[in-house]
């Protein structure tokens, strides 16, 4: 399982594990919780690079991130 600390946005860490290049599972700690179950769900499945290109650059409110680009920025990082 790969962990992730979030910058600027409130879940505090993002716990992933790939199974080659495809999502296997997303855990988010903290944040608001219906949302990063629901973002967890909809990408468990799905290719690393598809995610991060329809997650990256969402922003939440006045922030320049959010909880799924922060995901995508977990996922560019490994």
């Amino acid at each position: 399982m790969n962990s992730y600390t979030t910058r600027g946005v409130c879940c505090r860490t993002i716990n992933f594990e790939l199974d080659g290049d495809t999502i296997k599972e997303v855990q988010f700690v903290g944040g608001c919780n219906g949302n990063t179950k629901g973002i967890s769900a909809l990408v468990v499945g799905m290719k690393v690079e598809d995610a991060i290109a329809r997650l990256e650059g969402i922003t939440c409110g006045n922030k320049p991130t959010s909880c799924p680009d922060q995901l995508a920025q977990a996922l560019k990082s490994l």
